[in-house]
């Protein structure tokens, strides 16, 4: 399975229609308490893919960073800079309208469109649930054109989003763990820093099954002589 036009049209319309339950009104807590692992000195760049207009982007520029995203909704990247109070300056870099205000721009088009002269250099990558979010077959083609795109030194600090029934058992919940070593342990080494997880009844089930929600956090570290 790969991305196609449809899916692309399909993530347009969210926007157009607002259907965005996914955005997050505040700064991801995982992001503020374990960033810090990665090390990184002030001025690194940060690459921060399907970026949408989450604010973490603000608090990665408040810590010294230089940040570079890439979103496909136009909807989203300018509501990005008007709900921040961000005036930027639009230029057109390959395929792609960059939106630049100081240390943050983002880049409004296909990110399987990206290639490493759009970006530029990246000291590591911000993935918060933009893996979990695609589809189990598209998955693949997004880490090797993640690997395409960024180099050997590069950190990776992955967040990502899992929902099971509550009654199902821890093990299978970490199950996935097994899918992101599968994508990842190649070129990296991967840690898991951190698991959490919280249960919702779900509101459309009559004999009030709940949801059980499960946030994870990843350490990526690329091996020696990998890519």
């Amino acid at each position: 399975m790969v991305m196609t036009d449809r899916d692309n049209a399909l993530w347009q319309q969210c926007w157009r229609d607002q259907q965005t339950d996914f955005h997050q009104a505040s700064v991801n807590s995982l992001l503020t308490k374990f960033w810090v692992a990665l090390e990184l000195g002030e001025g690194s760049r940060v690459f921060v893919p399907l970026c949408g207009m989450s604010l973490d982007m603000i608090w990665l520029a408040e810590q010294g960073h230089e940040v570079i995203g890439v979103e496909l909704s136009p909807i989203a990247v300018r509501a990005f800079f008007r709900e921040n109070y961000l005036e930027p300056v639009r230029t057109q870099v390959g395929a792609f309208d960059r939106w630049q205000s100081g240390k943050l721009s983002i880049l409004c088009g296909d990110y399987f469109s990206l290639t490493k002269e759009d970006i530029g250099q990246v000291d590591a990558v911000y993935d918060r649930a933009s893996l979990t979010a695609l589809a189990e077959g598209v998955r693949g083609r997004y880490v090797a054109q993640l690997r395409s795109l960024v180099p050997d030194t590069c950190k990776i600090f992955l967040l990502t989003i899992e929902d099971a029934d509550a009654w199902e058992t821890a093990d299978h919940a970490l199950a996935s763990a097994d899918e992101i070593n599968a994508l990842y342990s190649t070129d990296f080494d991967v840690a898991m820093e951190y698991v959490e997880s919280d249960c919702d009844t779900d509101p459309d089930s009559s004999d009030e099954a709940s949801l059980r929600t499960t946030h994870k956090v990843y350490r990526l570290s690329p091996k020696s002589g990998a890519k």
